[in-house]
């Protein structure tokens, strides 16, 4: 596993420690860890969700009518 040294203030040091005191963590390694992981994750949403606004926008208007869109929808839940 790679290191990496971070310089933190003393707040975000505190919180930081202060997290792993709670016992979700089990040292401010590991809670770093679980940071970064969760703002992949979110960076990936983000991307998907543009993608799919991309998509949406590229198709065009739509000649059908709202409900007529949430009509097909509750169809195909129905099976």
């Amino acid at each position: 596993m790679a290191q990496m040294n971070v310089s933190l203030p003393d707040q975000l040091k505190g919180w930081a420690e202060s997290r792993v005191a709670e016992g979700r963590y089990s040292s401010t390694s590991d809670y770093v860890r679980d940071l970064v992981r969760r703002d992949q994750e979110r960076e990936e949403a983000r991307r998907r969700l543009q993608a799919a606004i991309d998509e949406g926008r590229a198709s065009g208007v739509s000649e059908r009518s709202i409900e007529d869109i949430i009509e097909d929808v509750r169809q195909r839940r129905a099976g």
